[in-house]
């Protein structure tokens, strides 16, 4: 037992640090899935709260409740690309980036999911068919659905880049880098 603490090595390391070569705007993020799959929800979610905002909505209640998940969720996806891009997420090591990103596509697409139902419910009772309004609410009901499917699809990468389905998920959680 006395010769345990002479067979122990105590060697602390920190993070490995970027790769010398990699640039500070990261171009390999732009040509991977996730940055497809955030690029199409910046612009379907765009069209999502511009046709909406360009209604008259501020009568019917139920389009502040899209509007608020449309904006919120559309700056929030721009945030997030852009710490990806500038490689910010590597410098902020600490926080658990795959199951961040999970939370946050599980979360939006639920919450488009009942901005979808709210939009599509209210376009028939909110405007006459065939008017300006009734074809730009429901063109925003369409567009929330694809907003959806490309949140559930993002969801889906997360989980994978989560549980590193494809990758050495020691790697990818250290490093920050994991894309599809």
């Amino acid at each position: 037992m006395s010769e345990f603490p002479s067979k122990v090595s105590t060697q602390t390391s920190t993070p490995a640090p970027l790769t010398p070569h990699s640039s500070l705007p990261d171009l390999r993020f732009l040509r991977s899935l996730p940055a497809a799959l955030m690029g199409l929800e910046i612009v379907l979610g765009l069209l999502v709260w511009a046709l909406i905002a360009d209604t008259p909505y501020h009568p019917h209640p139920a389009y502040g409740w899209v509007m608020f998940v449309a904006v919120t969720l559309w700056l929030a996806t721009i945030i997030l690309f852009v710490l990806y891009f500038l490689q910010l997420h590597v410098k902020l090591y600490m926080v658990p980036w795959p199951l961040v990103l999970l939370i946050f596509n599980v979360a939006a697409a639920i919450l488009y999911v009942t901005g979808f139902i709210t939009c599509s419910a209210s376009v028939q009772s909110t405007s006459h068919h065939g008017s300006l309004s009734y074809n730009k609410r429901a063109a925003a009901s369409f567009f929330a659905c694809l907003v959806v499917i490309a949140y559930g699809a993002s969801a889906f990468f997360s989980f994978q880049a989560w549980k590193g389905i494809g990758s050495n998920a020691a790697t990818s959680q250290m490093t920050g880098i994991n894309y599809a």
